[in-house]
């Protein structure tokens, strides 16, 4: 595999960036808008989503990429960064992939002059494996993870990354496809989600004794998106984008509560056809971005002082 060398960020560039108001979207978009034009486009479903997204200075569009009706979103964007997504319950499997896989195909080939396109995918498209220690490799048998949050979402990102896949090929595209592993920060996450629970005193319920993730923190996706498009290839790169380190639900919460002066409580639910544990192996997204910069003790804490201020050892200094 190769080493790493450094890669300048992205500067000057015109970067068309989806579903801006987003969980990951929204800071990263606030990242990238600071040294490029950047666009953003999106329903903007939610009161006041499309104004928080232009007070960071990015320019946005009303657009469904479902339906394929790309007005008024010029097509001569140096970048792509495709995050938005559906994640839905029910059993619509049809709509589903029409959003998540035929949206894509139809963005990709509006924006097919693009130097590169960088398309977010899941590690929840990996086959379960009934050891919750395994290590998910980028060429481990894929299928579904059955996610009780959005029964269809396997499926549709599965189809996703075929239709990314077959743009690269006809389109001549260069493509980075990135399996996101739990990404948190002070915009949310699973990690967030779990510490807002401890707070509040109320029960975290996770799937496994221990449950095993490898956490990225928002920090490091900012800092690594430049990298992973500079990696777009013909055919796709096909990356696992995750944490360099493994953390189970319950010591995150366990330090998370040790910060805010709590106890907390972590419910285990085994759940028959879906992930025992959802670790990552990084070597191949560590060779194109290098080592990530914040442990997971230190985004902990900052998530923390970011969603919880009023807790004093989440706003002391930084860890060493």
């Amino acid at each position: 595999m190769a080493s790493f060398a450094p890669m300048p960020g992205l500067n000057d560039r015109k970067i068309l960036i989806t579903g801006p108001a987003g969980q990951i979207a929204f800071p990263l978009a606030a990242h990238l808008a600071a040294d490029n034009e950047v666009w953003g486009i999106a329903r903007f479903g939610h009161d006041g989503d499309r104004e928080r997204v232009e007070a960071l200075g990015v320019v946005t569009r009303r657009c469904d990429v479902a339906s394929g009706d790309f007005g008024g979103v010029p097509d001569d964007f140096t970048h792509v960064v495709h995050l938005a997504a559906s994640q839905q319950p029910g059993l619509d499997y049809d709509d589903a992939i029409r959003v998540n896989a035929e949206g894509t195909g139809l963005l990709l080939h509006h924006c097919r002059s693009a130097t590169a396109a960088l398309v977010m995918s899941t590690h929840s498209v990996y086959r379960p494996h009934p050891d919750p220690a395994h290590v998910f490799a980028e060429t481990d048998p894929l299928g579904d993870a059955s996610p009780t949050h959005s029964p269809t979402y396997s499926v549709s990102k599965l189809a996703q990354e075929a239709v990314a896949r077959t743009c690269a090929r006809t389109l001549g595209l260069a493509v980075t496809i990135a399996r996101m592993n739990a990404s948190y920060g002070p915009n949310g996450g699973l990690v967030a989600y779990h510490l807002d629970s401890v707070v509040a005193g109320e029960p975290v319920t996770t799937r496994w004794e221990p449950c095993r993730y490898s956490p990225i923190f928002q920090d490091d996706i900012n800092a690594q998106a430049a990298a992973l498009l500079g990696a777009a290839s013909v055919p796709a790169t096909i990356v696992n984008w995750a944490g360099d380190e493994v953390v189970t639900v319950q010591e995150w919460c366990a330090y998370g509560a040790s910060l805010a002066g709590v106890t907390p409580t972590v419910n285990v639910t085994e759940l028959p056809g879906t992930l025992r544990g959802s670790v990552a192996d990084v070597r191949r997204r560590a060779s194109i971005t290098g080592p990530c910069t914040v442990g997971w003790k230190e985004g902990v804490r900052r998530t923390l002082a970011a969603r919880h201020p009023a807790i004093p050892a989440a706003t002391a200094s930084p860890l060493p």
